[in-house]
């Protein structure tokens, strides 16, 4: 599992990934359900998260490695020291 950014980044690309970037939420932060029109993969660094993903919660906690397909319907709930995870997309 990738320690920096720039191996995480190194990986990523080398996987297909065509964006990779770092992502700092607001403590508290609540994103209902929503998609994107890319594919996920990321690794919590800071903080911990909640993604609900067809029902199903996951508690992410720095360390954790989440994926989303693209177009998944999911929400977003960031803890009360909000969270950073380290995000390469698939356009």
């Amino acid at each position: 599992m990738p320690k920096t950014f720039e191996t995480f980044k190194s990986v990523a690309l080398a996987e297909g990934f065509d964006e990779v970037l770092e992502r700092v939420w607001a403590p508290d932060t609540v994103l209902e359900e929503h998609t994107h029109p890319f594919a996920v993969k990321a690794k919590v660094v800071q903080g911990e998260m909640w993604l609900t993903v067809g029902g199903e919660t996951q508690h992410l906690k720095p360390g954790d490695l989440f994926e989303l397909e693209h177009g998944a319907p999911h929400s977003e709930r960031y803890g009360p020291e909000g969270a950073t995870y380290w995000v390469a997309r698939l356009n």
